[in-house]
């Protein structure tokens, strides 16, 4: 009896992810259309953090493989029991900010970071893939992405306009271990979240015309998605919509 109960209380977190899954991708798919724009070109990332590797094993047997994380070491420990619990492939990204002290951690199952937003991070960054491709834990090179400040909050994170190419020409500078994807923006609090898209949309049209290879815009969560993808957006970070608001750390 024990069992069919747990059974039957899995099956239902399973239906209400593939729900919120379902609901997501519509949302997504109609602003593209909205902004004449194809919902190929944005990537739906799933926000898993606080939420157990079973809530990711779920998802993954429910067609997803893009998953975000910002906090360690929460994340390797997960990514590791998935990555037992499942052979197919999937690809995490860290979204929250990352201390230097924990870049050789993150560098070995990151597929990208989104929050990167100083010379001694990159720098920390940069040794750290080195050595996770040295010892085998990766074998591709670290994406990173610059996060943007519209504020200049240093609470927030993310650089302001003026020192975005300085940043990206250090990416730059590590060939063999970062490469330069494009930019992230959390939007400020307090700005309406349409103007801030605006201003992201101006800010990277300018750094993409000196950067042409890095076209990434990771922006948009899941209280203003529309607004990302009608000004830009190519990844999308939605958690609460999905998984709600609270882990269930029983399952």
């Amino acid at each position: 009896m024990i069992d069919e109960v747990e059974r039957g209380v899995a099956d239902a977190r399973s239906a209400q992810l593939g729900e919120g899954v379902a609901q997501a991708r519509s949302r997504i798919a109609a602003a593209a259309r909205d902004a004449g724009r194809d919902p190929s070109e944005v990537t739906l990332l799933v926000v898993t953090k606080y939420f157990p590797a079973a809530d990711v094993v779920r998802l993954i047997d429910l067609g997803e493989r893009e998953f975000g994380e910002s906090r360690e070491p929460e994340a390797s420990r997960k990514m590791v029991e998935v990555t037992t619990a499942r052979c197919e492939h999937f690809s995490a990204d860290m979204i929250g900010r990352v201390q230097r002290k924990k870049a050789g951690s993150v560098a070995r199952w990151a597929r990208r970071v989104h929050s990167v937003d100083s010379a001694p991070l990159i720098d920390a960054l940069s040794g750290a893939a080195t050595r996770a491709r040295d010892a085998g834990h990766r074998d591709d090179r670290l994406g990173v992405l610059l996060q943007v400040s519209l504020d200049g909050d240093p609470d927030r994170g993310g650089l302001v306009e003026a020192d975005l190419a300085a940043a990206a020409d250090r990416v730059l500078a590590a060939p063999d271990a970062l490469t330069l994807d494009g930019l992230m923006l959390i939007a400020p609090l307090g700005l309406d979240p349409g103007e801030a898209m605006r201003q992201m949309a101006d800010i990277r049209a300018g750094f993409v015309e000196r950067y042409p290879d890095a076209l990434e815009l990771s922006a948009g969560m899941s209280g203003d998605l529309e607004s990302a993808i009608a000004n830009g957006s190519t990844c999308v970070r939605v958690g609460t919509a999905i998984l709600g608001t609270r882990p269930i750390l029983s399952l």
